[in-house]
């Protein structure tokens, strides 16, 4: 049995009773009071998540920009420096190995990916290294911790010598906290205005404590694992291991938006090219699921009794007062308004196939607009 890892806030979660469980192999806060009240919270206020458990592989080299760009979906070749870029990263046939963060940084790209996933993804890049590139796993070596809501950029701005104001969504900055050299990276997985810090792990508690004196008049509050898992879904972010895996491609998932098949080569880029010809016989759509039984991963999707698709993440949504959920269904049923029965113990519930996303009041399109006019 492996040994349980330990993020540099582990000490930060005990002193705050956080109830801990196993996720990816770290020992992480699930909740410190509840996964509603928290949710809430970021949704109104700010939240800060320790996300540590997250991988960081470094890529170095004259030919990194090459190479990377033969792993991802993306064209990450077009990236500025300190410019940021969601991505997918493909087996041959299309399906998905993980999605992640691309950076480029001065002399590097840091590229971040899924807790699960470290050590898949970081034997496949060096499985394919070409050129002259140096691959180096460095999660160890890094802390990040994310400061998510409609307060944020006013926590982050008591906090760093710059005004993060007019730092663009998907983009970041070299920084100075506590005194200590960070990354400071306005990205996030909430769909509100928000932050993430990367730096060494030994000033991961240091880091945390001037993050929480300067959220005190904000309302921030340290959310878990659960909140985090409840705000992605209301935006119908996909979760690695649910609703995208090595069985769906980028294509049925709603994510043609990372793939640049006018680019050079990459790996299963002829897959998704016959893909988009032919069409995709599947399509993950959201379901809005009135009251309050939870549809979950496994549940089967039924129209008039038939089976047409399967539910890979559900939960019930106290900002939006229902039950929300994500799943594949297959073509032509995946039109916005269809109805479905979702199957739940021997039971079947009503729901409808709404447009993604479900929480609608997010501020970080309100805040992509001013960064917008400001700059």
């Amino acid at each position: 049995m492996e040994e349980e890892n330990k993020t540099p806030l582990y000490n930060k979660h005990l002193e705050s009773n956080a109830t801990l469980v196993n996720f990816a192999n770290y020992k992480m806060p699930m909740q410190y009071t509840s996964i509603f009240e928290e949710a809430k919270a970021v949704r109104n206020l700010a939240g800060i998540f320790d996300t540590s458990h997250m991988g960081e592989i470094e890529v170095t080299g004259n030919n990194s920009t090459e190479f990377i760009n033969h792993l991802v979906t993306s064209d990450i070749s077009k990236l500025k420096k300190f410019q940021a870029k969601y991505t997918t990263m493909l087996y041959e046939n299309g399906g998905i190995i993980d999605d992640l963060l691309v950076y480029n940084l001065p002399g590097k790209y840091l590229i971040v990916v899924n807790a699960s996933n470290q050590e898949k993804d970081f034997n496949w890049i060096q499985q394919h290294k070409s050129g002259k590139v140096e691959i180096q796993n460095k999660s160890k070596k890094y802390f990040q911790i994310a400061v998510q809501g409609p307060n944020s950029e006013k926590i982050i701005r008591r906090i760093t010598k710059e005004d993060p104001s007019n730092l663009s969504f998907y983009h970041a900055k070299a920084e100075i906290i506590a005194n200590t050299q960070v990354l400071l990276s306005r990205t996030g997985y909430t769909g509100e205005d928000g932050f993430e810090v990367y730096g060494k792990s030994k000033d991961a508690e240091e880091i945390w404590d001037k993050i929480m004196e300067a959220g005190k008049g904000e309302g921030i509050s340290p959310c878990g694992l659960g909140a985090r898992d409840l705000l992605r879904l209301e935006m119908g972010y996909c979760l690695y291991g649910n609703d995208i895996t090595k069985e769906t491609t980028p294509l049925e998932a709603n994510l043609s938006w990372v793939v640049s098949l006018d680019k050079e080569n990459f790996i299963g880029k002829d897959i998704l090219i016959r893909q988009k010809k032919e069409g995709t016989s599947r399509k993950l759509v959201g379901i809005l699921v009135p009251g309050k039984r939870i549809p979950r991963h496994g549940h089967k999707i039924l129209i008039k009794g038939e089976k047409v698709g399967m539910i890979t993440s559900g939960n019930y949504s106290p900002n939006i007062d229902s039950s929300i959920a994500m799943g594949y269904i297959n073509k032509p049923f995946e039109k916005e308004g269809t109805k479905v029965e979702i199957e739940m113990r021997n039971t079947q519930t009503v729901g409808k196939i709404t447009k993604l996303p479900f929480w609608k009041h997010g501020t970080i399109k309100k805040k992509k607009l001013e960064i917008k006019q400001s700059n």
